[in-house]
């Protein structure tokens, strides 16, 4: 019973620090451009073995978030975009698999090509967007980017983002942040019913104040589990200090 005790106790404590880093992440992102909550679960997982068939450890994940939008804030810079309403825009990482997000804090490199970070390339429905330098741009709601150059009078459209809407329960979230399909599934569609907005962005949709309160629950939980390994420890040496007794 005393060991029952600890092992839970022990595993209690193991994976309250474990939601603890994911809440703890979810504040070091709360300002972050299109962010989404991580949301953490737990599953109790049996033991085999000889006579371990009444112990149980718990096993803590990640498998999805929390997909409300963030606030649109307006910007006026050209190369920052949000998505109004639902999908994502999708991106090409540097070893070519196609991601997705909901942060569209652009930039252009050198060559004009609209980028997200080191490496990663914001798609067109054909590929990379790159604009011609020193060309005037417009996005329009269907995500189509139109240029104008030197003397021209009206804008041209030479490509269009590639906007998607995958079914979010299909979404996992990798190590760099964003989210991907299972290996097993093709790319995500374009879905010309995603609406995209120009000069502005979305920011994170992790409510601060409500993720100090869960920081804090969680610590009590853990505090909690200590609490009970401690008292397993005091109860087993009363246990043993009991037996010696009953040698005499």
């Amino acid at each position: 019973m005393i060991d029952r005790m600890a092992y839970v106790a022990m595993t209690g404590a193991k994976h309250a620090m474990g939601q603890m880093a994911s809440t703890s992440n979810n504040l070091a992102n709360a300002q972050t451009p299109g962010f989404r909550e991580m949301v953490t679960s737990f599953r109790a997982v049996p033991l085999d073995g000889e006579q371990a068939d009444s112990r149980a450890f718990v096993v803590d994940s990640t498998p999805t978030a929390i997909f409300n939008p963030g606030a649109i804030e307006k910007t006026d810079n050209p190369n920052d975009f949000a998505i109004d309403g639902d999908g994502f825009f999708a991106v090409r990482r540097a070893d070519g698999s196609e991601a997705y997000t909901r942060a569209g804090r652009f930039f252009r490199d050198e060559e004009g090509v609209f980028k997200l970070g080191k490496g990663i390339i914001v798609l067109g429905e054909d590929g990379p967007i790159t604009i011609p330098a020193g060309a005037e741009v417009e996005v329009g709601r269907d995500g189509g980017v139109l240029v104008r150059e030197g003397g021209e009078l009206q804008y041209n459209q030479i490509a269009r983002f590639k906007l998607v809407n995958p079914n979010i329960r299909d979404l996992r979230r990798a190590e760099d942040g964003f989210f991907e399909l299972p290996a097993n599934q093709p790319p995500a569609p374009l879905d010309e019913a995603v609406k995209v907005v120009q000069g502005a962005y979305e920011t994170s949709n992790v409510n601060a104040a409500a993720a100090m309160v869960q920081m804090i629950n969680q610590t009590r939980m853990f505090d909690l589990n200590m609490r009970m390994l401690q008292t397993s420890d005091q109860n087993a040496r009363q246990a043993n200090v009991i037996m010696t007794l009953s040698n005499f």
